[in-house]
C-alpha cells in the first residue's frame, strides 16, 4: 500500500505497541475526548416524523432509510441520533460485519434505531467523516472484539472500550482531506465490487434457468410436447412421466435430536448433522455437531451416498431444501429436523437428477404453499404433503444425460462464480488495507486532489 502512495516525511514512535510508529505532527487522543458517547435524548416534538434505521440497514456506504415513523411511537425504548452523527452496531454479527455509518437525510433531521446501536456525536475540531473511518481501522475491530461480553451469539462491545480506544488524529483539516480521499477511493471500490455482485446474481439466475429446463424440457429442442396436466410444471416432453414423488421414494427415513458440542466430528467421533448441511443445495457434511459420547446409543439413520437430505422444518426460505450425499461416512447421522430419501427398488431413477429437479423454482413454489407453522420465521412440511409434489422424468438413460449435461454447464458457472467471489474478496481487502493505511498515518495524501469528472469515469482500481 505505501509502495503506491507517499509515506510522510517524519515520524514519531507512539507509545502504543500496537499503534507503532504515527507521523510526528499527529496527536495522541482517546476517543472519549473528540466525541460524546451516545448523547442523552434532547426534548423533541413528538409528533413530528423522523427516519427508522433497524442495526442491519447500517450500511459502511449509506444509511438504507426505508422507514418513517412518528417520534412519539419510538421515543421511549430506541436509540436517538441526529445528521452527521457516527452510528456503529455494538453487537454481533453486526459489529464484525462492520455496520456503521453516518447519519445523512434523516426525516426532520432526527433518527430512531435499536438500542444495539452506538451514537457516537464529534466535538468541534474532529471529522465525522475521519472517526467514521477511523473505527472501521482493524487494530480497534481487533481490540473491541476481543473485549465482547456476552454469551452465545449476542455479545457486544462494551462502551469502555470504544471510549478508551486510542488514536492519533491529524489537524482538523488534514482529518477532512483524508476522509475525501478515502470517500473517492472507496466509492471507486464499491462500484466495482457492485458489479461483481451483479454478476453473480446472474450467474445464479442463469444457473436456476439452465436447471429448470433440462429437468422440465429435456435436452432435444425438437422433442414433441404435451400437458404434464399439472399446472406448475406445463408442457414436458410426450415420453416424459409424470407422477407424484411418493412413486419413486418409497420413504423419508429421520434422525434424532441428541446433545452434541458445536464442532464438527473428527475421525470416528459421532456427529449429527445440522440443518444448515442442505442451506446452499450442495451437501456439506462438515456442517455437523460432535455427538456426546453419553449420546451414542440414541442417534440413528446414518446418512448414505446417493441419498438426498431434506429440511423439513425452516424459515419459509429454507424449509424444503435440499442437497445430494456424495460422500460416505457411516458416522455422521441425520437429526430429527431433517429427512433421507429412500428410493424405489426398481432403479429407475437417478438420485442427481430428482435433486436437479427439487431446486427448480416451481418444486420450490409447492413446498412453500403446502408448509405450515404458527410463526412466520419458522415453517415445517408434512411427509404426505412432500411426497404429494409432482415429479416429471425421463428413462434412466436420458437423465443420466440430462444430469451429465448440468454437471459440465454448472461446473462452467461455478467457475465464474467463484471469481467473481474471489474479486470481491481481494477488493474488500483493499479497500480495508487502504482505510487503515490512510486513518493510521502509514501515507500521506495532503497533496492528494479529486480528479476531474471526465478523468475519474477512466480510472480503474490497481
Amino acid at each position: 500500500m505505501v509502495g503506491k502512495y507517499q509515506a510522510y516525511p517524519e515520524y514519531k514512535h507512539s507509545g502504543v505497541e500496537w499503534l507503532g510508529d504515527v507521523p510526528s505532527h499527529w496527536e495522541l487522543t482517546r476517543i472519549k475526548y473528540v466525541s460524546e458517547l451516545t448523547p442523552k435524548k434532547p426534548s423533541v416534538q413528538r409528533d413530528l416524523k423522523c427516519s427508522f434505521v433497524p442495526m442491519e440497514k447500517l450500511k459502511t456506504d449509506s444509511i438504507v432509510l426505508d422507514e418513517i415513523r412518528v417520534i412519539d411511537d419510538v421515543y421511549d425504548g430506541y436509540t436517538y441520533f441526529e445528521n452527521s452523527d457516527v452510528l456503529m452496531a455494538k453487537v454481533t454479527p453486526c459489529f464484525e460485519n462492520k455496520n456503521i455509518a453516518v447519519a445523512e437525510g434523516l426525516a426532520n433531521g432526527i433518527g430512531f434505531g435499536s438500542s444495539e446501536i452506538y451514537v457516537i456525536r464529534v466535538h468541534d475540531g474532529t471529522s465525522n467523516r475521519f472517526l467514521f473511518y477511523r473505527l472501521q481501522e482493524d487494530s480497534f475491530m481487533d481490540i473491541a472484539t476481543a473485549a465482547m461480553t456476552g454469551a452465545g451469539g449476542l455479545k457486544r462491545v462494551p462502551s469502555e472500550v470504544v471510549n478508551n480506544y486510542t488514536a492519533a488524529l491529524p489537524a482538523t483539516n488534514e482529518q477532512e482531506k483524508i476522509a475525501n480521499f478515502l470517500d473517492h477511493e472507496t466509492a471507486k471500490i464499491d462500484t466495482l465490487i457492485e458489479k461483481q455482485q451483479q454478476l453473480i446474481k446472474l450467474l445464479k439466475e442463469k444457473r436456476q434457468a439452465v436447471i429448470s429446463h433440462a429437468v422440465t424440457k429435456g435436452l432435444n429442442p425438437n422433442a414433441p410436447m404435451r400437458d404434464s396436466g399439472v399446472e406448475w410444471l406445463g408442457e414436458v416432453p410426450e415420453h416424459w412421466e409424470v407422477c407424484k414423488l411418493k412413486h419413486i421414494i418409497t420413504s423419508l427415513e429421520s434422525g434424532a435430536s441428541v446433545n452434541a458440542a458445536d464442532i464438527s466430528a473428527q475421525g470416528d467421533e459421532f456427529g449429527v448433522l445440522k440443518t444448515s448441511c442442505v442451506y446452499t443445495r450442495s451437501f456439506r457434511i462438515e456442517e455437523n455437531k460432535t455427538v456426546v459420547n453419553d449420546e451414542y446409543g440414541r442417534v440413528k439413520c446414518p446418512i448414505r451416498k446417493g441419498a438426498i437430505i431434506i429440511s423439513r422444518m425452516n424459515t419459509p426460505e429454507l424449509v424444503g431444501a435440499s442437497a445430494l450425499v456424495d460422500v460416505e461416512q457411516p458416522n455422521i447421522f441425520l437429526p430429527d429436523r431433517l429427512w433421507q430419501t429412500v428410493f424405489s427398488e426398481e432403479d429407475k431413477q437417478n438420485p442427481k437428477f430428482v435433486a436437479f429437479f427439487m431446486m427448480i423454482k416451481g418444486f420450490r413454489s409447492q413446498i412453500s404453499l403446502a408448509a405450515e407453522g404458527a410463526s412466520s420465521s419458522m415453517q415445517n412440511i408434512a411427509k404426505d404433503d412432500y411426497l404429494s409434489i409432482n415429479i416429471a422424468f425421463p428413462a434412466i438413460n436420458e437423465q443420466d444425460a440430462i444430469v451429465d449435461y448440468l454437471e459440465n454447464k454448472l461446473y462452467d458457472l461455478n467457475r465464474l462464480e467463484f471469481c467473481a467471489n474471489k474479486a470481491i474478496e481481494l477488493m474488500q481487502e483493499r479497500r480495508t488495507a487502504l482505510i487503515s493505511a490512510a486513518v493510521t498515518g502509514k501515507i500521506d495524501v495532503r497533496g492528494w486532489q479529486a480528479p476531474q469528472q471526465n478523468q475519474s469515469n477512466k480510472e480503474t482500481v490497481t
